[in-house]
């Protein structure tokens, strides 16, 4: 075994850049009126409780974004493109497998599942490229109150 060692700061900065990405999905999830879907993951219809579901899953993206880019996102390009990357591939994981499945509908990995599921492709890749910009730049900044290096053990 072997120990890894991550940065808070970087955590910190991935899960603010996720909630930042994440109102700015919620914009056009809310114009296609969705969040009532969102919210039946957990057995509601309220679209308050959708926009509260979609607001920690994109905090949650967020910080699983900095633990696979970290200091690789910390330039801007690589920052962005690794947003789009990371945003295609959750267009894959959520409208395609977690949220379908969540709801008893089974994988939409069929065509016609991918063309249904096509109108939150430019969502998905809106919330990377912020996620990525927003990232890079809060990566940048002095550390975040109570940020500090933490070290988890590692299978191999």
């Amino acid at each position: 075994m072997s120990l890894i060692t991550f940065d808070t700061h970087h955590l910190k900065a991935g899960t603010w850049s996720g909630l930042v990405a994440g109102v700015v999905f919620g914009g056009l999830l809310g114009m296609m009126g969705v969040f009532p879907m969102i919210a039946s993951l957990i057995g509601s219809t309220s679209t308050l409780v959708g926009v509260a579901v979609h607001l920690i899953i994109s905090a949650i993206i967020g910080a699983i974004f900095s633990l696979f880019f970290g200091h690789e996102a910390m330039k801007l390009g690589k920052g962005i493109i690794a947003g789009l990357i990371y945003g295609l591939g959750w267009w894959f994981l959520g409208p395609l497998l977690i949220m379908p499945i969540g709801l008893g509908m089974g994988a939409q990995l069929s065509l016609t599942g991918m063309q249904a599921a096509l109108p939150s492709l430019g969502g998905h890749l809106v919330f990377g490229f912020i996620l990525g910009l927003v990232y890079q730049r809060l990566s940048q900044m002095p550390r975040m109150a109570g940020s500090e290096e933490a070290q988890v053990e590692a299978v191999e």
